[in-house]
């Protein structure tokens, strides 16, 4: 018999729906003027795409369906949008290459490679500059440097000197090295960055060799630069603490756009979405980590070409983006949110279908209510900007040429990880300890448990890794195997006998028991459901995780159901 969805799940998905005329979604790419508008509105003078705090998060783990980010998928995304703006930059703030300001020691050759992967990447995508963050600088500045150049992209921070090669100052606008400023012509006008950035970890150090000057004096000189050599728009990057950078705007009202990021980042959690804001003209922007999102912020330049190009000063007004946006981002995360869940209860054969359709229908109607909203635009005089933020989605396809070097840096790790960790060994386990003994010795007794197992996903975890070319990934592998990094357990390179995610890893290692099955307490006979949250089905792997509900997939005759 189909199991109804539970009342919690029914009052979520009615009350999202009833929310709906209240409240307005946030992600899509830019929305089109009204019909009423000139034709030359259609297109921006200028389209900036701001990406904050990368960190290393080459795409998702891919745990579950349509997770957000993917640097293939943003690079497939901006050159789909090359049509409707022909004029763009891709900027960045905070930590692009590392997840954390420290390596792992065993991760130190795998992750510089994910580095280099990145950068060539950011190429690829057209990443114009970017303020680093403290994360940066984890491989060395030589490292740094070497990325940077990659990456073909600026690296500004006009406050930090003594890293990744050339002075940083004001004026020093070169792609080699730290830099405080760039100035570049698209779209018929002269667009200055100016950078900034405080790369402290957690513990107030800074990288080796790494000074820094205030911040504040350092983007106003920079903007003075940029301004003296013809620049009329006017970008700033800010790897700050959020009021740190706040505070810029107040001394530097002219800034027409603040882009920021973390001065550091650390682990993989993602970071709920910050609406934009708009202080005095100024728009500071702030996309969700991790490449979750991308800002898409559409500048319409009205002046008389030639006042613009003569530095007269522009101010852009809010043609639609900024003044819903907090209500906007709050409809997003509630269709996210179902989304999620929706996921989760088509992976479960109890599941009503006539409930999940339900369901869809509701997530069907907060998407209508959302584009409708997303379509108001208001009439404004002279020039103009429209924001919105782009959840970085998998229904925008994948760029070949990013995909291809992400592949051939998960096989460059394997090929490495297979041969340097060939000699890990578990440690033993302590005297008068159980052991691992793998599936096949647990079959011996438990035959019908074991043909409840083969039909389930944990059956076949560690196929997954292979055909992918991440079963050696240090990144990926723990929460494919049974006992990995346990003494007795399993190592990245020894596994045979552990691979895929079998009966002791929820009730513990059985040796012992299997040489006394009658006796108690040799094993864990009714694992609790919440073990698995702690170990591997948590954010950002899996959104809205379930326990309980999901214990019965794995459940079955003789298996904890009769």
């Amino acid at each position: 018999m189909r199991r109804s969805l539970t009342s919690a799940a029914l009052v979520f998905a009615v009350a999202a729906a009833a929310s709906v005329a209240a409240c307005q979604g946030c992600q899509s790419s830019t929305t089109t003027p009204p019909a009423s508008a000139d034709a030359a509105d259609q297109k921006p003078t200028l389209r900036l795409y701001l990406v904050s705090t990368l960190a290393g998060a080459m795409e998702p783990c891919g745990c579950t369906k349509d997770q957000l980010g993917g640097v293939d998928h943003l690079a497939a995304y901006i050159a789909g949008q090359k049509t409707e703006a022909p004029h763009s930059l891709v900027l960045g703030a905070g930590p692009l290459f590392f997840m954390d300001p420290k390596l792992e020691p065993d991760a130190v050759t795998q992750d510089g490679w994910k580095a280099e992967a990145l950068a060539q990447a950011a190429k690829d995508i057209g990443l114009t500059a970017w303020a680093p963050g403290a994360n940066d600088w984890a491989g060395g500045a030589e490292a740094l440097g070497r990325y940077q150049e990659m990456s073909g992209a600026a690296l500004l921070a006009g406050n930090v000197a003594g890293a990744a090669g050339a002075a940083a100052g004001a004026g020093n606008a070169g792609n080699a090295g730290v830099a405080g400023t760039l100035v570049r012509e698209v779209g018929g006008v002269k667009v200055g960055v100016v950078g900034v950035s405080d790369p402290k970890d957690r513990g107030g150090a800074y990288p080796a060799g790494v000074t820094t000057s205030p911040s504040l004096a350092a983007m106003k000189a920079g903007v003075e630069a940029v301004k003296r050599q013809g620049a009329v728009i006017l970008v700033g990057l800010a790897a700050l603490p959020r009021g740190e950078a706040l505070r810029l705007v107040d001394e530097i009202p002219e800034l027409h756009v603040l882009l920021l990021g973390k001065p550091v980042e650390g682990g993989e959690t993602n970071d709920a979405p910050k609406p934009p804001m708009l202080i005095g003209t100024t728009l500071v922007a702030e996309s969700a980590n991790h490449l979750q999102s991308v800002g898409v912020v559409d500048l319409f330049v009205r002046e008389a070409a030639g006042q613009a190009r003569e530095g007269q000063k522009i101010t852009f007004a809010d043609a639609g983006g900024v003044a819903k946006a907090e209500e906007l981002m709050l409809l997003s995360g509630r269709i996210r949110e179902l989304e999620n869940r929706i996921n989760s209860w088509e992976a479960d054969k109890s599941a009503s279908p006539k409930d999940i359709a339900a369901r869809k229908a509701d997530l069907a109607r907060l998407r209508a209510e959302k584009e409708k909203v997303e379509g108001e635009q208001k009439a404004v005089q002279g020039s103009f900007f429209r924001y919105s933020s782009v959840e970085v989605r998998e229904k925008y396809g994948s760029e070949k040429s990013v995909a291809d070097l992400m592949l051939g840096y998960y096989k460059r790790v394997n090929v490495h990880n297979k041969e340097a960790f060939k000699d890990r060994l578990p440690e033993p386990a302590a005297k008068g300890q159980a052991e691992y003994i793998g599936i096949e010795a647990c079959t011996s007794c438990h035959d019908e448990e074991r043909k409840v197992w083969d039909k389930t996903a944990h059956a076949r975890a560690y196929a997954t890794l292979e055909h992918d070319f991440k079963e050696f990934n240090l990144d990926c592998v723990s929460c494919h195997v049974t006992g990995y990094g346990k003494p007795a357990g399993s190592t990245v390179t020894h596994n045979e006998k552990l691979k895929n995610v079998q009966c002791e890893e929820c009730h513990g290692p059985g040796s012992l028991h299997a040489k006394s099955p009658g006796k108690a307490d040799l094993i864990v006979l009714s694992p609790k459901p919440e073990s698995c949250v702690s170990q591997c089905h948590h954010p950002p792997h899996v959104e809205g995780f379930d326990a309980v509900a999901k214990m019965r997939l794995v459940l079955g005759p003789g298996h904890g159901m009769e």
